[in-house]
């Protein structure tokens, strides 16, 4: 495990105030919404941005480019800057836009650093209410309030009383890929809708036992990595490998529920 050393995740830190104060004048604020207009399952799909989105994203950079200039940037709405020294941010200013333009409040901006592409650090920062979930070194922690708490995944919890959640139903449309999580959702006692990346975060706070996702791009899982494995979470594809560059995602509170949801997924 590359260790991250104090100064780089108070740069991270840094970079997730900025974004935070670029987003919060637009919450619950009649602003103009444009659409992406993404194609799937040979259907467009609703995908928006907003100046919070972009706006935020443009703060951040600005500083990394300012400061750590030898760094990759990857970001979601201004794409790619290499950088030369295998360090790269994965930066998704507003990961769950769809819910912040309906004025709730389960969305985040995701802020993630790789090594030779794979996360070392990733920060899940919701600025509205003031929570901040870290992850780096194999340990998770929640900034709130100016307290700052060790987070632990729920673990040893059975399938029948699991509490699932996932995004959307409707974004299963893999092929196989409704049934799949169909068959997980029968097995456990509760399934919850809706939340982004802010579902990890109550994975990492223990109070949600499995997530199953797809159709994730890097910037939507980098920075969730290091949270849920630090937490002692397992996060990976649906297979058991790895996940960093998007796609389907398991994510449970431990090895064995992990083991069980992805038996269930593989029919």
């Amino acid at each position: 495990m590359t260790e991250v050393d104090s100064a780089t995740i108070a740069f991270a830190n840094r970079l997730a105030d900025a974004a935070g104060a670029v987003i919060r004048p637009y919450f619950r604020q009649r602003i103009d919404v444009a659409d992406k207009r993404p194609i799937h399952d040979g259907k467009p799909v609703f995908d928006p941005v907003t100046e919070a989105d972009k706006n935020a994203e443009t703060a951040i950079r600005a500083i990394i480019d300012r400061e750590r200039p030898e760094d990759g940037i990857l970001g979601e709405e201004h794409g790619e800057k290499k950088g030369t020294n295998g360090l790269r941010w994965v930066l998704d200013p507003v990961d769950g836009t769809r819910t912040f333009i309906a004025g709730r409040h389960e969305w985040g901006c995701l802020i993630a650093l790789e090594k030779d592409s794979r996360p070392i650090l990733g920060i899940i920062d919701q600025p509205v209410l003031g929570e901040r979930f870290v992850g780096a070194n194999g340990r998770a922690e929640l900034h709130s309030g100016g307290a700052v708490t060790p987070l632990r995944t729920r673990t040893g919890t059975q399938m029948a009383d699991a509490i699932l959640c996932a995004t959307h139903p409707d974004a299963f449309y893999g092929e196989g890929e409704r049934p799949a999580f169909r068959r997980v959702e029968r097995a456990v006692r509760m399934t919850r809708w809706g939340g982004d990346c802010y579902i990890f975060g109550a994975l990492a706070l223990g109070f949600v036992d499995l997530i199953v996702e797809t159709t994730f791009h890097r910037w939507d899982v980098a920075a969730l990595i290091p949270v849920v494995e630090g937490a002692g979470g397992v996060i990976t594809n649906w297979q058991g490998g790895d996940c960093s560059a998007g796609g389907q995602v398991l994510a449970a509170g431990d090895a064995r529920l992990h083991a069980e949801a992805m038996t269930l997924l593989a029919g």
